[in-house]
């Protein structure tokens, strides 16, 4: 079987001026199904459940985009199920940003 590359990038980055964000990008509200926002302190297992999530969804056929952390990479800030338009975002700060205005 041949897996499909995965797709993964970057919404927000830290710049001289402070936090960029493009999270108001990641899933339109008024398109989406669901944007589930996980909020809790570093290490409580937010990116693992984003990550044991987005297995599941792949194992299923769905495709699967992984937004990554600037500050961490190995960490994640979100998770989108395109087909399905359903997000899943870590809602602590900076990230927390997209929930602003919505």
């Amino acid at each position: 079987m041949v897996s499909s590359p995965k797709v993964q990038y970057f919404l927000g980055a830290n710049s001289p001026s402070g936090f960029y964000s493009l999270y108001s990008e990641l899933l339109p509200p008024e398109q989406a199904r669901s944007i589930y926002i996980l909020k809790g302190g570093p290490g409580c297992g937010k990116s693992t459940l984003m990550r044991r999530i987005a297995a599941l969804a792949e194992e299923a056929g769905e495709p699967v985009e992984y937004i990554l952390c600037s500050g961490d990479p190995a960490s994640l800030d979100a998770v989108v199920l395109p087909k399905k338009q359903i997000a899943l975002v870590d809602g602590t700060a900076p990230q927390g940003v997209v929930t602003q205005g919505h």
